[in-house]
């Protein structure tokens, strides 16, 4: 049975997570699409994989953790609740907090690394019998109880009591508690002490077996801190720990041993320790351009149906080709912040829509009601993504609703004024941040807020500098408008007649797409007609604020300047004797934009086909 046989029913894009994914989603098939994050590392350049959620941190760290994706040995670390409130009590005399919570990270990379090599010397190296280094560390594990397989935290509560009170057995090193030379000295002295004969074990098995360079290295995958983190100085120093603790891991133990840490960008942009400026040459963050996006969404509806259909299909076929007068693909990554999980839950979005009604495939209408649908959702995970360190957000909605998606500095004051005191009340330990500078940079930072510079309106992510003292017009993000009722710009500036004229062009631009479709014109034409379309429908998208920037007459010069376009594209087709259809239709709809906007001079619109 071909995909053309199929219907919806079948069609699905994915588990919402990757832990999940990988259990009874497409995750588990060939889906994985490797980014420039994952390459780099993969080749261990990089080191500190930051991304917002649902950026696919997890996709890579699980990938990594398989055969297919490290050709090494891998250990996956991610801490539950249990395992992070050890970590936050665990400290020592004389050390700070920073120091302490990297001890006991070090001493977990250790003993993962002591048992590995327990095991690794045999399958990998064939040593019948096992090299002396070997031995001892295989004599540490049984004397501490570290020899079988355990839960993380029961590894951290014996850790933790072991480097606390000294009572380390490093008897298989040939070390007793006297020759440690630390009587006397503080907690963290004697613990530093003890993780050094340790990790010099542990080194010293590497050398033996000559694993540095021989065979890819043991990799170390930490993942999850957000399930631990809250704010508070113990969670800060848990995290900061843990950095510390993995460069000094992945120095000790030379090239046999990497780290890769998977945290969270609210997380890690709120960290602030001494030594936070040596690690800006292992970060990497993870952004998503909108042709990877549409990779992603290509493979899974691939993977889903059981054929290899191509783009043309997926947006022409399985979806409608327009939407609202819009490349579809254009209607939905533009409505989702650029991260997997929300293409994702939007595809399945406008999925489930379809199978509810029973469709076949998925229609302009599916798309436009799951539109709303996955509106509402995002609004609501954007407030429980940052509950933690911003618990205010959700407050701040209210300042949106039933108004126009452009809002400029001043209407932001006025907004915010009317409710600071309500604001402060309820949030007294965030007054710093609930001033009209902070909110913006905090609604700029989530991806709430864009900012107009130029021509263009910016949204958070990649290199882009938040919004400076100067700049004063703001952008709703498209993914929550239709949420918040925020669908218009700004709200009673533009008139009806306004909003029509652009929907004609936009309407008129899809006509002409779905010809297109059916049509046998060249490649070379065909794509110039293509072009045209999506840059006649990107201007008429930001026409739709040209009254409130002080034009009042540029929709109507938007609509003429549509017009010129199809009417100039159509005498080209005309001169090169191809597309008959196709041309009569630009000269219709020019024609029928020109009388829609009251007619105009110099427009350029005339019968190209009449002779």
């Amino acid at each position: 049975m071909g995909w053309e046989d199929a219907s919806v029913g079948r069609l699905f894009f994915g588990r919402d997570d990757a832990e999940t994914d990988l259990k009874d989603g497409l995750l588990r098939g060939a889906v994985f699409r490797p980014n420039h994050a994952y390459e780099e590392v993969l080749s261990g350049r990089k080191s500190l994989i930051i991304g917002r959620k649902g950026s696919g941190k997890s996709a890579i760290c699980r990938q990594l953790a398989t055969a297919e994706g490290h050709p090494g040995a891998s250990v996956l670390i991610t801490p539950d609740d249990a395992a992070g409130d050890e970590i936050r009590r665990f400290e020592l005399q004389g050390v700070t907090a920073d120091t302490a919570k990297s001890l006991i990270w070090r001493y977990v990379f250790a003993v993962h690394a002591a048992r590995h090599l327990t095991g690794h010397a045999r399958t990998e190296h064939h040593r019948r019998r096992l090299p002396s280094a070997v031995r001892a560390l295989r004599r540490f594990l049984r004397a501490n109880g570290e020899y079988d397989d355990s839960r993380l935290y029961d590894r951290l509560r014996r850790g933790a009591s072991g480097l606390q009170s000294a009572n380390l057995s490093l008897k298989a090193f040939g070390v007793v508690e006297a020759a440690l030379g630390v009587n006397g000295a503080s907690e963290g002295a004697r613990a530093s002490r003890q993780l050094e004969v340790l990790e010099d074990g542990v080194a010293a098995a590497f050398a033996e077996l000559g694993c540095d360079g021989r065979h890819p290295p043991l990799l170390f995958l930490v993942d999850q801190l957000e399930q631990v983190w809250t704010v508070d100085a113990d969670s800060h120093a848990l995290v900061a720990g843990l950095l510390l603790a993995a460069k000094q891991a992945t120095g000790r133990y030379g090239g046999a041993v990497r780290t890769a840490l998977f945290l969270r960008s609210d997380i890690y942009d709120t960290l602030n320790f001494s030594e936070g400026d040596k690690f800006h040459s292992d970060e990497i963050r993870i952004s998503w351009s909108r042709k990877g996006l549409e990779d992603v969404a290509l493979a899974r509806a691939r993977a889903s149906l059981g054929a290899e259909i191509g783009e043309e299909q997926l947006w022409g076929e399985v979806f409608p080709a327009v939407v609202r007068g819009e490349p579809t693909a254009d209607y939905l990554f533009r409505r989702a912040l650029p991260r997997p999980r929300d293409a994702i839950q939007f595809l399945n979005a406008c999925r489930g829509v379809a199978h509810e009604r029973g469709g076949p495939w998925i229609t302009e209408a599916d798309v436009l009601a799951a539109t709303d649908r996955f509106s509402r959702w995002k609004l609501q995970d954007l407030a429980k993504e940052y509950l933690v360190n911003h618990p205010f957000l959700r407050s701040l909605f209210a300042m949106f609703e039933n108004s126009g998606y452009v809002v400029t500095r001043e209407a932001l004051e006025s907004r915010f004024e009317a409710r600071r005191d309500a604001l402060h009340r309820d949030y007294p330990d965030y007054t710093d941040s609930l001033t009209v500078r902070g909110l913006i940079d905090v609604l700029y930072g989530a991806g709430f807020l864009g900012v107009r510079r130029g021509d263009g309106v910016v949204y958070s992510g990649g290199s882009q500098a938040p919004p400076g003292p100067g700049e004063d017009e703001f952008h709703v993000h498209p993914c929550f408008r239709h949420a918040l009722n925020s669908v218009v710009s700004p709200s009673g500036v533009t008139s009806n007649r306004e909003v029509q004229l652009l929907d004609r062009v936009a309407e008129a631009a899809g006509r002409v797409r779905r010809l297109l479709a059916r049509s046998e014109l060249p490649e070379a034409e065909a794509t110039a007609v293509r072009l045209t379309l999506h840059r006649v429908l990107s201007e008429v998208d930001d026409a739709r604020d040209l009254p409130r920037r002080g034009f009042p007459d540029g929709v109507r010069r938007q609509v003429l300047s549509a017009a010129r376009d199809f009417g100039e594209l159509a005498a080209w087709l005309h001169d090169r004797q191809v597309g008959h259809f196709i041309t009569r239709r630009l000269e219709d709809e020019a024609q029928g934009l020109v009388r829609a906007a009251g007619g105009a001079e110099g427009t350029g619109v005339g019968s190209s086909s009449g002779g």
